[in-house]
C-alpha cells in the first residue's frame, strides 16, 4: 500500500500527506449526541473544520460520547489542530441547542501518526467498528464513513449550490463551501463518499472489499483502543528497548532475548516492529541482527 500519499488540500495546495488517527474521548459523564440532529451536526461539522484545517478525512465514526477519524494531513500539528477545532465547533452546538457551557472542557482530543501499514489497515477498520458503542451494526450504521468504502457514490443535492441561509440552517456555518463537492441527501444528511477519501482506504485494503471487512470484524476493539488510544507507541532509547524486547520474550518464550533461536527472534521482531515506535537500525542493534535480516523479516528496504 502506498501509506504517504500525494493529495489536493482543501486551501488548493498539492502536498505529500500522512494518515493520522484521531480520536476524541474522555466524556463518560456526557451525551454528546443526544438525537439525530445532533449526530447529523457532527458530521456536518467533521466537514467544515477539515475545510479550515487543510485536511482530508479519510473515514470517521460518531457515537453518543465520543468520536474517531482517520485523516490525511500534511503535518500532525494540522490533524491535532482539526481536532480541537471540531471540538470548539462541537462545544458550540451544545451552548447554543442545550444552553450547556464548557461542556467539552475535559475531552481529550490525540492525533497519532499511523507511521506503518499494520497501524494504518487496524486503524481504518477500529474508526467504524465504533458504531457498535452504540449497540449497531457496523455496516447499517449510518453516523460513520463505513458505507462510502466500495461502493457507488449516490447522486445527491450539492452543498456548494446552498444559498447562505440554506447553509446556516443545514451545514450551521456562514463559510464560504462554494468549491466543495459535498453532497445531500434528501433528508439533508452529508453523503459520506462525497467528502470521504475512499481511495486512500480502498488502496490500502489492496481494492478488496472482502479484506476490509474481514478486518473490521476481525479487529479486536479493546486491544486496539489500547494501542491506539490509551497507551499510542513512543519511541524509546536502545536500553529501554531492549528491556522491552526482553521482556516480551520472557512472556513469549519464557527465555530471555540473547537465549531464543532466529525462528523465535524473527516472531518477536515483526511484532515489536508492529507495535513499537522503531525503525531497521535499532531492531537490527536490539536484536543483534543485520541490517538486511530485520529488512527481509519486516518486508522492508534495509535502508530505511
Amino acid at each position: 500500500m502506498l501509506r504517504i500519499a500525494e493529495r489536493v488540500l482543501p486551501d488548493g495546495t498539492r502536498k505529500k500527506v500522512q494518515p493520522f488517527h484521531i480520536s476524541m474521548e474522555g466524556m463518560e459523564s456526557l451525551v454528546l449526541c443526544r438525537d439525530d440532529e445532533d449526530y447529523d451536526a457532527m458530521v456536518k461539522i467533521l466537514c467544515v473544520a477539515s475545510r479550515r484545517k487543510n485536511v482530508i478525512i479519510i473515514i470517521y465514526a460518531v457515537v453518543s460520547n465520543h468520536c474517531h477519524m482517520a485523516v490525511l494531513a500534511s503535518r500532525q500539528a494540522e490533524a491535532h489542530e482539526y481536532g480541537q477545532e471540531v471540538k470548539r465547533m462541537y462545544s458550540m452546538w451544545l451552548a447554543q441547542k442545550y444552553n450547556v457551557r464548557k461542556a467539552l472542557k475535559q475531552m481529550d482530543v490525540k492525533a497519532i501518526l499511523l507511521d506503518n501499514d499494520w497501524y494504518v489497515r487496524n486503524a481504518l477498520a477500529y474508526v467504524p467498528r465504533n458504531a457498535m458503542d452504540n449497540g449497531c451494526n457496523v455496516n447499517e450504521y449510518k453516523w460513520s464513513g463505513y458505507r462510502a468504502m466500495f461502493c457507488t457514490p449516490e447522486p445527491g443535492r450539492p452543498v456548494s449550490a446552498l444559498t447562505k441561509r440554506e447553509r446556516r440552517s443545514l451545514m450551521h456555518t456562514d463559510d464560504d463551501l462554494s468549491g466543495v463537492a459535498w453532497l445531500l441527501d434528501s433528508e439533508n444528511h452529508l453523503i459520506s463518499s462525497s467528502f470521504c477519501d475512499r481511495e486512500y482506504l480502498e488502496q490500502a485494503f489492496e481494492h478488496d472489499q472482502t479484506f476490509f471487512m474481514k478486518t473490521v470484524s476481525g479487529s479486536k476493539a479493546a486491544e486496539m483502543k489500547q494501542k491506539l488510544i490509551d497507551s499510542p507507541r513512543q519511541s524509546m532509547t536502545d536500553t529501554d528497548y531492549l528491556n522491552a524486547a526482553n521482556a516480551e520474550s520472557e512472556k513469549w518464550f519464557r527465555y530471555p532475548l540473547s537465549m531464543i533461536p532466529l525462528d523465535k527472534k524473527a516472531s518477536l521482531v515483526l511484532y515489536m516492529y508492529r507495535t513499537t515506535r522503531t525503525g531497521i537500525p535499532q531492531l537490527a542493534r536490539v536484536f543483534e541482527l543485520s541490517r538486511e535480516k530485520v529488512a527481509q523479516i519486516i518486508g522492508r528496504d534495509a535502508g530505511k
